[in-house]
C-alpha cells in the first residue's frame, strides 16, 4: 500500500444515495467528475478506516493533499484528479475542503449542536457542489443552493446511517444535545424508544426540508441544462428520502430509496426544467401549504391568485416557525432559528435569502406589510418553544393571543384589499385563538403546555403543576366555559364589525371564521367534561364552505 494514499476506493460511484457522473452529465465532463469522485471517496475510506490509528489517519491525509497538490505520478488518484483540475479549472481546491473535514472525522465523533454540524457539511458535502458548478462554468449565483442541497444529502446519509456509524466509526453527527431531549444518547438509541426519537428525528428533518427549501432554486440557476436536470433528479431524491425518514425509523431498520424513487425522479425532469426560480419560490409555499391541514387553506383558497400567493407565503412563515416552536430541539436552537427568521424579515423586501422570504418580499411590496407584525408573530413563537408553557393571566393571555393570532389577521386583511378592517383582525384573531386552544386542551398538556390562564384556574382550585394533572381535574372544564364565552361574544363582536366592512373583500376571512365556528359549535356540543379525540370538520363540512365562498368570488 502507498504511503500516500489509501487502497482504492471500497465503494463506486453507482453505490451512492444519488447520481454520481451519470449520463445526464456531459460526457467530456464525466472523467473529471470520476476523478474527483475516486480521490476523494479513497480519502473518506482513509478517515473512515478501522485499522488506522488517529495520527496514522491524519499522516495519510496530509500525504494525500501533499500528492494532489503536486500532481504525484506514483499516486494514481490524486495525479487523476490533479490533471483534470488543470484542464477544467476545478477540483484541487474542493477536494482539499474535503480533506480538511475527513481529517476532522479522524479526531471527531460527536457534534455540539446544529451549527457545528452545519459548518461539518460545509466542509464535506458543500464543495462537492461547488466542484460541479465551476467543471461546468457555473456563475456564483448558483452557489448558496448548490451549497444548500449538499449539506442537506450529508445530513441525510448522517440520518440514513446513524446506527452504521456509531456501531462501526464511534460517531454520531446529531448534536449531543438534540439526542439528550430524547434521555441521552443511550436513550435515544434504545430500539423500545421510538415515539422519544421520532420528535428527535422529525426536528432534524424539519431542518433539512428548510435546506431542501433553499435549495430548489438550483436546476434554474443553472445555465447547463445537463446540470440543472442532474440537480433536479438529486432534489428529488432528496425529497424522496427525506420523507421516508419522516416515516421510517432508522435505528430500527435501514431506510433506502428504491428503483421506483429514482424512477419518479428522472420522470420528474422536464417539468423541472421548465420551473423558473420565480416559480420554484412558489412551489416552495405551495407545498408548505399542501402538508397542512388547517383550516386557514378554506380562506386562502377564496382568493384570487396574486392574492392567494401573498397569503401562501404568509402562511408558510407561520407555519414553519411554528413547527420550530412545536418541534423537539433544545431550547436554545429553537431561539436560533427563530433569530434567523428575525434576520430575513428585516431583511425584507430588499435582501432575501430564503425563498418564503422571497416570496414574502413579494407580498410586502405589494400589500405594504408591516414588519412589526412578523416579529409580533415570532415573539408568540418564541413563548411556544419554552418546555413548559403557562399563561399567568388575562393580560398575558390577551398579548399571547395578540401575537399569535391578531398579528396573523393585521398581516391578511391588508392582503385580502381591506386594511381599515384591523379592529375586525383583532377580535376575529383573538377569537379563532381562543377555539384553538379549547380544541387543543389534551393536545397540548401532553407537551407541557396549557393556555387557560393560571389566575382562572387559582379561582377554582387548581394549582399549577404537571399539565395533564391540570386538565383532568374535574373542576377544569369550568374554565373552558368561561373561555367558551369569551369565543361566543368574540364571533359576535366580528359579526356586528362586518356590517360596516367591506364583505366582499374581507371574504376569505369570512370563511376561516364561519370553519371556526362550525368547529366551535362542534366543541361547544361536545363539551369540555368529556373531550376526546380532537375535533375536526370533516372534509365534506370544510367542501361545502369552500364550494359557497367559490359560488360568489369576485
Amino acid at each position: 500500500m502507498s504511503t500516500a494514499t489509501a487502497p482504492f476506493p471500497t465503494k463506486t460511484h453507482r453505490d451512492e444515495n444519488f447520481p454520481v457522473a451519470s449520463r445526464l452529465i456531459a460526457r467530456p465532463l464525466r472523467a473529471p467528475v470520476l476523478a474527483f469522485y475516486r480521490f476523494v471517496r479513497a480519502a473518506d475510506d482513509v478517515a473512515d478506516s478501522d485499522a488506522l490509528s488517529p495520527e496514522a489517519k491524519l499522516a495519510r491525509l496530509a500525504a494525500m493533499e501533499r500528492a494532489l497538490r503536486a500532481g504525484d505520478a506514483a499516486e494514481p488518484l490524486a495525479a487523476a484528479l490533479h490533471d483534470a483540475d488543470a484542464r477544467f479549472g476545478a477540483g484541487i481546491e474542493e477536494a482539499c475542503t474535503l480533506l480538511d473535514a475527513f481529517r476532522q472525522d479522524a479526531v471527531k465523533s460527536r457534534y455540539a449542536d446544529w451549527e457545528e454540524l452545519l459548518a461539518y457539511c460545509r466542509r464535506s458535502a458543500d464543495p462537492v457542489g461547488r466542484f460541479l458548478l465551476r467543471l461546468h462554468g457555473e456563475s456564483r449565483t448558483a452557489q448558496p443552493s448548490a451549497d444548500a442541497l449538499c449539506s442537506a444529502l450529508q445530513i441525510l446519509n448522517h440520518l440514513q446511517d446513524l446506527v452504521k456509524d456509531r456501531a462501526a466509526l464511534e460517531r454520531v453527527y446529531l448534536p449531543v444535545p438534540w439526542m439528550a431531549e430524547a434521555g441521552g444518547e443511550g436513550a435515544f438509541f434504545d430500539p423500545a424508544a421510538a415515539a422519544r426519537r421520532r420528535a428527535i428525528l422529525d426536528a432534524a428533518l424539519d431542518r433539512v426540508d428548510d435546506l431542501l427549501a433553499r435549495a430548489a432554486e438550483l436546476p434554474a440557476r443553472v445555465r447547463s441544462r445537463r446540470l440543472a436536470a442532474e440537480s433536479a433528479v438529486t432534489l428529488a431524491l432528496a425529497r424522496r428520502l427525506a420523507a421516508k425518514l419522516r416515516v421510517g425509523d432508522p435505528v430500527a431498520t435501514r431506510v433506502a430509496l428504491g428503483k421506483r424513487d429514482f424512477a419518479a425522479a428522472f420522470a420528474g425532469v422536464p417539468r423541472a426544467l421548465a420551473t423558473s426560480a420565480d416559480a420554484a419560490d412558489y412551489a416552495v409555499v405551495k407545498r408548505v401549504v399542501a402538508g397542512s391541514g388547517s383550516s386557514f387553506k378554506l380562506g386562502m383558497a377564496a382568493q384570487a391568485a396574486p392574492r392567494r400567493r401573498a397569503n401562501y407565503a404568509l402562511y408558510a412563515f407561520c407555519r414553519v416557525v411554528d413547527d420550530i416552536a412545536d418541534g423537539a430541539a433544545p431550547l436554545v436552537e429553537k431561539r436560533a432559528f427563530l433569530d434567523a427568521w428575525r434576520r430575513e424579515i428585516d431583511a425584507l423586501p430588499g435582501a432575501p435569502t430564503h425563498p418564503i422570504g422571497r416570496e414574502l418580499a413579494r407580498a410586502m411590496r405589494a400589500y405594504d406589510l408591516p414588519h412589526a407584525e412578523f416579529h409580533a408573530i415570532l415573539d408568540g413563537m418564541e413563548s411556544d418553544g419554552r418546555p413548559r408553557v403557562r399563561i399567568p393571566d388575562a393580560a398575558a393571555f390577551d398579548l399571547y393571543c395578540r401575537r399569535v393570532a391578531g398579528a396573523v389577521g393585521a398581516l391578511s386583511i391588508r392582503i385580502f384589499g381591506a386594511p381599515d378592517a384591523h379592529d375586525f383582525a383583532l377580535v376575529l384573531g383573538r377569537t379563532l385563538q381562543v377555539v384553538n386552544v379549547l380544541r387543543d386542551i389534551d393536545e397540548d398538556a401532553a407537551i407541557e403546555r396549557v393556555y387557560v390562564p393560571l389566575d382562572r384556574l387559582a379561582a377554582l382550585g387548581i394549582a399549577d403543576g404537571p399539565a395533564q394533572a391540570m386538565v383532568a381535574d374535574p373542576r377544569f372544564p369550568e374554565a373552558c366555559e368561561a373561555l367558551a364565552a369569551q369565543a361566543r361574544a368574540g364571533f359576535a363582536e366580528a359579526d356586528r364589525m362586518l356590517a360596516g366592512l367591506d364583505r366582499r373583500a374581507l371574504k376569505p376571512a369570512i370563511l376561516m371564521m364561519e370553519g371556526y365556528r362550525a368547529l366551535f359549535a362542534k366543541l361547544e356540543a361536545r363539551g369540555y367534561s368529556r373531550r376526546g379525540a380532537l375535533v375536526r370538520l370533516t372534509k365534506l363540512e370544510k367542501a361545502r364552505l369552500l364550494l359557497s365562498a367559490l359560488r360568489s368570488r369576485p
